[in-house]
């Protein structure tokens, strides 16, 4: 009787996989989208159209004399300048941004209250204000004092002494540092308590437990939205003639520009300078987000591998 049974089981599986292997192929057919080609189709024809007017019909464009001040020395020059502007800025940013997150997270009251008013202050008031402010810093405190409250001072310095580039580099860094510290605490946020339990349950200190354990975690949050702040701190630096600092590159190729009575293709000149750093800047970026997102996203695997997963799980299953 089991024998009978069994054969019966095989010859109605027989039956069942001759059934399946009967049955036709589906056949794929792919959805067409003619209004997306349509729309393609008049938006290329718009920026062809565009750029054919301004390449022709546009003589106050002045392509000539773009091309002749592209590479100026003064320009180029100007460029160095805005570049150093905006690394050294996001570097006292950066710093400053971790050590204000760090006190807003930081169970300190005081801390908490400090970092919030520095917050609040630097974000609440325009850049550009802040800058005339610290170009007024020579008005308002013409000597700076360092040492103990109510006490004979340690230091003192003129703030005239100061070069106007440290004072543009100063208020762009400080007032830049308010988001920065949001970016920062935003990352630290992110990374799961457990780790900072596991790290204090190890005998690390709360700042050992945040410099080793927390914050290199965190990069993966951090990472993306500095380097959009580092774009939006290249193009700020072109309000630094609020300080007021010349020699950037906005006002230098405003100061070419007056003589000659030549604004807009000298403004064509700084928008390339400005558009290849921030080229440069956004393939470091996405370059900078690869590397540290390495662990968070899935891998993905090609089809010969996953022909053979398939092909091993089959493999098992029988």
């Amino acid at each position: 009787m089991t024998n009978q049974q069994e054969s019966q089981g095989s010859s109605s599986t027989r039956s069942a996989a001759s059934e399946a292997n009967d049955i036709p192929p589906i056949k794929a057919i792919k959805l067409r989208h003619p209004f997306r080609w349509i729309f393609a189709a008049i938006i290329v024809a718009y920026a062809a159209a565009f750029v054919v007017d301004a390449a022709i019909n546009r003589p106050v464009y002045d392509w000539p004399t773009f091309g002749k001040f592209i590479f100026d020395k003064r320009i180029s020059e100007a460029a160095l300048v805005t570049l150093e502007l905006t690394v050294l800025s996001m570097v006292l940013a950066v710093v400053l941004g971790i050590l204000l997150a760090v006190m807003r997270l930081s169970p300190n009251p005081i801390f908490k209250s400090v970092a919030w008013f520095y917050l609040w202050f630097f974000r609440g008031t325009p850049v550009y204000v802040q800058l005339v402010f610290w170009g007024l810093l020579a008005t308002v405190y013409p000597v700076i004092f360092l040492g103990l409250p109510f006490a004979p001072p340690l230091l003192e310095f003129p703030t005239a002494d100061v070069p106007v580039f440290w004072i543009a580099v100063i208020g762009l860094g400080m007032n830049e540092a308010a988001y920065m510290a949001e970016i920062v605490r935003a990352g630290i946020m992110s990374v799961d308590k457990g780790q900072e339990e596991a790290s204090t349950a190890l005998g690390m200190s709360w700042t050992q437990s945040m410099t080793q354990v927390v914050l290199p975690q965190a990069m993966r949050v951090i990472i993306p939205p500095t380097g959009n702040e580092v774009i939006s701190m290249l193009k700020t630096t072109s309000l630094v003639a609020a300080v007021p600092f010349s020699l950037d590159l906005y006002m230098r190729s405003r100061d070419i520009a007056a003589p000659i009575f030549k604004p807009i293709p000298l403004l064509l000149v700084a928008s390339a300078w400005y558009l290849l750093f921030t080229s440069i800047l956004m393939v470091g970026q996405y370059y900078l987000e690869k590397r540290f997102s390495r662990g968070a996203t899935g891998m993905k695997l090609t089809r010969k591998q996953i022909r053979e997963a398939a092909a091993n799980q089959e493999e098992s299953d029988d």
